[in-house]
């Protein structure tokens, strides 16, 4: 029996009391939203790890996405990003590969991760269908249940699953004219999948098959957003929306099956859009945890989208989004490198904890408050101590050694902090 399947039976496990503790919250709340899906605990019962857990009460947190491509795979580089994406505070890590040995690479990030992994198990599926000079529409539900398998045994705490993408949800997709079209890899492929063979996604149709394996490892699914908008032009269209309608329905399916869920979002979204997205996500999927990519609120800065995404995940995160994947400075350009990873996690760290400090008050402010007392007393040593980036703080501020103690190179002696009022 799964730690879902014993919450929803009154039993307290060790999880859940680590899950408490880490947050400074009561055993009780953590079992009430535990046991009804609204948080949900990442832990691969083969995984000798700290679980994690997203959802309603928790702090937000941030996934870092890893991984080869066809064209770069190093292991050595993959283990650095990962290093990296710990350092900064990443709270779990996809590996998202789909270039070399991915069962070796996994294995490897598994063994050095303290934190949850995630997949995409349809890039696999991928690149073994590939690798077998087939087409991915030649791809049997045998395929993919294979990968599940095989990527439960060997650890992933959570799963990415396009069950969503569905041939009413496409047909609802053309039934506006989208500028990017589907943007989200796995969706492509399910969308074209279904194009060739005239028939319904085989996640779809074999979804308990799916549940079945993820609930004897204790996998998280995270039902992937297939049609998310891939531009501000496309987001909350029909195709979008049809398919978290679908996602809500999976939810409780899962639930009933002792699975966990987390339900994926957007994406591409505007300003204005973001925290009605998150408050209807919140209705329709029965307050299960909401993971979202960014979102990205506007389409014109590659190169900084670690920042169109930390703003638009700052307004997901106030208004109740759990969970921020990031977005690098490398989004839509080329494969990040390590310190791609570092700016990318600590623009959604600060997002997260923006959101934090509208959903939780002083709960999430106490470190605010240190932080405002060290500037005040020009204590740098203080300051340090709560930054989020200690290292870059310290490095800017020797940067200019010949400053005095008790002021910056900034003010210097005009230092507002220093008058005396």
């Amino acid at each position: 029996m799964n730690i879902f399947a014993q919450a929803k039976r009154g039993l307290i496990t060790e999880e859940v009391r680590t899950v408490a503790l880490n947050e400074s919250i009561p055993v009780d709340e953590v079992m009430e939203n535990f046991s009804t899906g609204k948080l949900t605990i990442m832990k691969n019962s083969l995984r000798n790890i700290t679980p994690v857990a997203v959802g309603k009460g928790l702090r937000t947190k941030v996934n870092a996405n890893i991984g080869t491509s066809p064209d770069l795979f190093d292991l050595k580089t993959e283990l650095e990003k990962l290093d990296a994406a710990v350092k900064a505070g990443a709270d779990a890590v996809m590996d998202l590969s789909t270039g070399g040995d991915l069962s070796f690479f996994r294995k490897k990030i598994l063994e050095s991760s303290p934190i949850p992994l995630g997949t995409v198990p349809i890039y696999e599926t991928a690149v073994r269908m590939v690798s077998q000079k087939k087409s991915m529409t030649e791809m049997t539900i045998d395929d993919f249940m294979n990968v599940i398998r095989l990527q439960a045994e060997e650890g992933v705490d959570f799963m990415t699953i396009h069950s969503g993408v569905t041939l009413a949800s496409v047909k609802s997709l053309h039934s506006q004219k989208r500028i990017t079209g589907i943007t989200s890899r796995g969706g492509a492929i399910l969308a074209e999948w279904m194009k060739f063979n005239k028939r319904e996604n085989p996640l779809f149709e074999h979804y308990d098959d799916i549940l079945d394996i993820l609930a004897q490892y204790n996998v998280v699914i995270s039902l992937g957003d297939g049609l998310r908008p891939g531009s501000i032009h496309d987001a909350n269209d029909r195709g979008q929306l049809h398919e978290m309608i679908i996602l809500g329905d999976l939810a409780r399916r899962a639930r009933e099956k002792n699975v966990q869920v987390i339900i994926e979002g957007p994406g591409h979204m505007p300003l204005d859009m973001v925290a009605d997205n998150i408050r209807l996500e919140k209705k329709l999927c029965d307050d299960a945890p909401y993971y979202v990519l960014g979102p990205l609120v506007t389409d014109i800065a590659p190169g900084y989208d670690h920042i169109t995404g930390a703003i638009g995940g700052a307004i997901a995160a106030s208004a109740g989004a759990d969970f921020l994947c990031y977005v690098t400075p490398a989004e839509h350009l080329r494969l990040p490198d390590v310190n791609d990873v570092k700016e990318g996690v600590m623009a959604s760290k600060i997002a997260a904890h923006a959101g934090d400090i509208v959903k939780y008050g002083s709960r999430a402010s106490s470190r605010d408050d240190e932080m405002s007392r060290a500037r005040k007393d020009r204590n740098w040593k203080a300051m340090y101590s709560v930054a989020l980036d200690r290292e870059k703080a310290e490095r800017y501020r020797q940067a200019v050694p010949s400053c005095e103690e008790d002021q910056c190179s900034m003010c210097g002696e005009f230092c507002s902090m220093k008058r005396d009022y």
